[in-house]
Parts: structure tokens; sequence; C-alpha cells
């Protein structure tokens, strides 16, 4: 349509002498319609020119008002104006600026043939028209097959509606959020992970949040009117509460190892996230834990416990329930996917805690997305977390992860809820561990250790059996093996690590569960400080059980491996390591020394090197007859070892 106008004008400017000019000192127009306008018929009234020799006949009879093409001098183009119909004088309509409700009055006022109306799918009556209006809708035409310009059988209107999108930009590493596209992200400046985030429409009336979607179901549960709401002093919450009393306890051996990782009970009206890959046990662990609470005492009495799932059916839940021998009677179970739904179902039961099984297939009505979208997963743990929040109840929710380990989706997530629990193991192995990443109510340095049987997940009582092998000293196949003490948390563990020198290898070297630089720097300084000639040797190094050894107090015993491969020399088995290896040479002392060789003597080891720095400070301490040596470099830890 604009190049058609176009080309008006440039005739204008052509043939103007030709042209029946209205007289007006401040504009010329010329009176015509584009022949390709999906809205004029034959029969509208609207008379359509394409001479410039015809006189421009005004017929005062119709209704429909004219529209002219006003060429403006100041802003240099074209404006569309339309003329009432039946003006007086001169036969000359009265010209005004059009706007989209004038246009929308013309359309109705025109006998539009019935055959266009049914294929172009505009509305019948002027009601409707008005309806469009109110709404604030665009109208267009989308076209489909056309002959010469003309109106197809396959053009039919096309409605938008009026209203902005808030787009964002989110990082899916650390939840940074930004108006506006970048390369990188502005806060932890990795490339390539600003995710783009659609909102819910503005002013779109069927479009609601978290929050007002919960608002009918919380409605009930509120103490108090929100009228009634006011901001508190400190010391007026805090009076009269028990700390002690506050958590929800979990009792047996399975629930304090529970309860090491959350920092204590579980919270009231906390938001807890459990993550992990598939199969590893997350709804074991949840179904193991939904059956503590509803069987505690401590509380008053038993309460009922709601255990939803969006994945299994009731049936199946309670098969695996009773292959795990539990058969609490205060477990409820429900297979729903709606949040709504779910919690008018349990509004009756007033439960002590709630199960959702998994956060990425509920989903609210009214908000954008399919289930397990970034929309719906956001909106849906906002909405669970005001109602945790103002019911007290706390709800523990199970998160699937991506690829790469991470919980399903940008960060987000991770932020609204107050608890983020990791649940790591491999593949082929029995054992599992349950890490705190997040915890508003304790403390992230807590690690707790579990095996998978057939009645569940069960306690391990020494974590430090998991990484060690039986050891025999008079056995030349165990050379180059050496026993690390590290930390996890506020745990301590015992790690074997191993090491093969080979020579005449065609690999160099193959390092599996230690940082790769640590292990050069390690090798550059035996070679250099101890003399070792490992430059012709393919070395080869390896974490016991698929550790993954990040911190520095297992590079002694590092170094010991390597020289005992090199050497051909095993290491006694009832020697531990602790300690850092400088570039000269030097053993340095790491955090937390007393704890790691109090675990080295409770499991009945004779001898621990450490840093000559630390043993003056453990000396007077006693540890059950074990043996302390204290060594500066690591010439003096192959002299006291190996006697060489």
């Amino acid at each position: 349509m604009q190049t058609t106008a176009m080309k008006v004008v440039r005739s204008f400017y052509t043939y103007k002498s030709r042209f029946l000019l209205k007289p007006n000192p401040i504009s010329l127009s010329r009176h015509f319609h584009l022949t390709t306008s999906p809205f004029l018929s034959k029969e509208s009234g609207l008379a359509v020119h394409s001479s410039a020799n015809d006189p421009i006949p005004i017929d005062s009879t119709k209704k429909a008002p004219l529209v002219w093409s006003v060429f403006d001098p100041i802003s240099d183009g074209t404006v569309a104006q339309s003329g009432a119909s039946g003006s007086a004088g001169n036969g000359e309509s009265e010209l005004r600026l059009s706007s989209f409700d004038e246009e929308v009055d013309g359309l109705a006022g025109e006998n539009l043939i019935k055959r266009e109306k049914s294929q172009m799918g505009l509305p019948s009556n002027r009601n409707e028209i008005e309806d469009l209006k109110k709404e604030k809708r665009y109208v267009g035409v989308k076209k489909g097959s056309s002959v010469n310009g003309a109106v197809g059988s396959g053009d039919r209107a096309v409605y938008r509606t009026k209203g902005k999108s808030k787009t964002s930009w989110v990082c899916e590493i650390c939840g940074f959020t930004s108006g506006q596209w970048w390369g990188s992200c502005r806060s932890c400046n990795e490339v390539g992970t600003m995710k783009q985030f659609f909102e819910a429409k503005i002013g779109s009336g069927n479009k609601v949040s978290g929050i007002e979607a919960s608002e009918n179901a919380v409605r009930s549960w509120m103490p108090q009117k929100p009228g009634e709401l006011r901001p508190l002093r400190l010391t007026d919450v805090n009076r009269g509460m028990n700390m002690l009393n506050w958590r929800i306890p979990l009792s047996g051996l399975f629930g304090s190892e529970v309860e090491r990782v959350l920092g204590g009970g579980l919270v009231p009206g906390s938001l807890v996230l459990v993550g992990g890959d598939p199969g590893v046990g997350k709804s074991t662990l949840l179904l193991q834990i939904a059956a503590i609470i509803a069987d505690s005492e401590d509380l008053g009495g038993s309460a009922p416990v709601v255990y939803v799932s969006g994945e299994e059916s009731v049936e199946q839940i309670g098969n695996r329930a009773d292959r795990m021998e539990i058969g609490t009677e205060e477990l409820y179970l429900y297979s729903s996917t709606d949040i709504e739904d779910i919690l008018g179902k349990i509004h009756h039961l007033s439960p002590r805690a709630l199960i959702i099984d998994s956060i990425q297939t509920v989903y609210l009505k009214g908000v954008a997305g399919s289930a397990g979208g970034l929309s719906q997963v956001k909106e849906c743990t906002s909405a669970l977390l005001r109602f945790a929040k103002t019911t007290n109840i706390p709800i523990l929710l199970i998160g699937h992860v991506n690829k790469s380990g991470d919980i399903a989706g940008p960060r987000v997530l991770e932020h609204i809820v107050d608890v983020v629990l990791y649940m790591e193991g491999e593949k082929y192995s029995s054992h599992r561990l349950l890490r705190p990443v997040k915890n508003r109510f304790g403390s992230t340095d807590e690690l707790g250790v579990f095996e998978m049987s057939q009645l569940g997940l069960a306690v391990v009582s020494n974590p430090s059996e998991i990484f060690l092998t039986e050891q025999h000293s008079d056995s030349d196949f165990l050379a180059g093996l050496a026993v690390a003490v590290i930390m996890d948390g506020s745990r301590s563990f015992l790690i074997e690590i191993q090491a093969l020198c080979v020579s005449g290898s065609s690999v160099s070297r193959h390092i599996n569960g230690i940082q790769s630089s640590r292990a050069d720097m390690i090798i550059s300084v035996l070679i250099k400080q101890a003399g070792l000639m490992l430059q012709e040797n393919a070395i080869f190094l390896n974490v016991v059980s698929g550790v993954m050894l990040t911190e520095t107090a297992g590079d002694v015993a590092i170094a010991a491996a390597i020289c005992s491969s090199f050497l051909e020399f095993p290491i006694p088995n009832n020697i531990a390591f602790i300690g850092e290896i400088g570039l000269g040479g030097e053993l340095r002392a790491v955090p937390r020394m007393e704890k790691r060789v109090h675990t080295v003597a409770k499991l009945g080891y004779k001898m621990c090197v450490i840093p000559k720095s630390a043993e003056k400070s453990l000396a007077n301490l006693g540890f059950q007859g074990m043996k302390i040596v204290g060594c500066k470099n690591l010439k003096e830890v192959i002299n006291t070892v190996f006697k060489a």
C-alpha cells in the first residue's frame, strides 16, 4: 500500500497541472483510493479513480466517508484524511485527520459482500467492531492467494492484541537478569549463557502470575486478614519462641544424617529443593523423609504428610513404599499436576509437610507455556513459596537436572527456594552423597553419606570405608598407593591415591580425579627438588571411587604414591599423609589439622606424616598411641617412609 501511495505522490508532482486541486494555502490534496485495499468493493460508495484527467465525483448521498491523501509541505510527506459525507457548501467534504476508530466506523458503514466477509473473517455487525475497539486490537489482513492485487479467497483478517510483552535475558549459570542481550554475563563473565525469557503479557486479562493463581487457594489458610498485616519488631517475633523445638525433628539414624545436611530439623514454612541425576534416589529419599515426619511423636503426635507426584500414579508410589516396608497411616499419596488443585485438595488434611515430585511436571492455569518451561517453573515455585510462608507448612520439591548437572532451567529457581540439596552418586556405585549448595537456615559445609539398598537409603556410619580398600603391605603389587586425609564440609575422609610409573610408554601421563595443573606441579617439584628421574616415565594418577580431589591437603599423598611406584617400594598400610607442597619442595600446613589427625587416629593408623610447622600444636594432644611425624620437605618424607 505504501508503494502505491508513493506512485500517486510522484504522479502529483509530474502532472500537477492536470489535477483538480482544492484551494488550500497549507496543503495540496487529491482524492484517491488504493486498488489493493482489501476493505473496499465496487458497491462501497468510495470511488476508485486511476486516471488523473477524470473529474472527482463526490456523491453526497453515500454515507461512507471520503478518504483523502494530503501532501503536507511542513512534514514533507503525505497525511491521510477522511471527510464526513453529506457536507454542505460547494459539494466539498470537511477534512479531518483519520484515526483507528473512524476507520473501523467506516468499515462498519460499508456494505461488504457476504462472501468477502466470510473469507476475511471480519465482524459482521457493528457491535463486534465496537468490542474490538474496546479490547484495543489491531486489524490487519494476512494475504493468501491474490490475482492482480485483488483480494483472494485465502485472505483473512488477523487480530493482534495490543499490549507489551516484557522480554528479559537471564544467565543460566548465576541467574543474572538484564533487559538486553549481552555476549557474556556481566555478573559471572561466562560466554553464551544469556537465555531469552518472556514474561506474561501486560494487560492481557487471561494471564496471571503465581501469586494471583494461588491467592484463592491460600486465602482460606491465612491466619489473619491482609489488612491486619503490619511490620513487627524483631524482639516481638522472637518472644516466646523456643528455638530448640521450633524445627521439625527427624528421628532415627537416617533422620540424623538428613538433619546434619539441613543444619538441624526441617524449618516450618521452608521451601527445600532436591536435585540430582535420574535414578540417583531423589524420590526414595523424600519418601523416607515423609514417613519419618508422619511417624514423629515429638510434636504432640503424628500428623498427615502429603506426597504428590506428577510422574507416578498412586499405585506405583504405593508399590515402592511397600518394597521399602513403609506402612505409616498418616502418609497420604496423591497424583496431580495442577497447583491449584493440589493446594485445594490438601486443605482439609492440614498436613505437617508437603512433597512435590517434581516441580517440572506441575503447572498453573493461566500462565503461559507448558509444564517444565521457564515461565511455569518460576511461577509454580513462587506460588508454592507464598503458600509455605503463609501456612507455615514446609514444602520439599524434586528438581530435574540438565546435561551439565544443574537443575533444569536458569538458576532463578535456586534463588527462590530456601534450601538447595544435590544428591550425587556414581552410576555403578551404591553410595550416595547428599550435599547442600544453598541453606538459609544452616551451613553448606555438611555432607550426608548414604548407601542404596533394597529397603531404600541407609546411613554409612564410617564414610572413609567408601574410599579405602583392603591393603596388604607384603604385596609388591600395591606399590604406588598412598592415603590422604581430606575435608568435605565439616567431615574428614581418608581416600586412596594410586600412581603408576611406566618407562618407555607412548603416553606421557594420564590423570583421573586430580587437577591436571596440580599434578604437573607436583611431578615437576619431585624432579627438581627431590631428584627423581621421572622424565622418561609415563605417569598415571587415579583417585579411588571416582572422587575429585580439589583441596591441597592431598599433595603429600600424591607425591608419596609417585615415589612408591617409581622406587617400587610399597607404603605400609598404617601411614596417612596430610600437607600441601610448595614450589621449593617444602611442606605447608592446611586448615583443620587437629580434626584430620583425630580421624586418622580413630581409624587405627599407626603413623601420620604432617608438615613440621603443625607438629608442635599437635604433639601434646595425644592420639591413642599414633605417631605423628613432622617433615620440612619432600626429601625428609622420602627418607622417613622409604628409608632411602
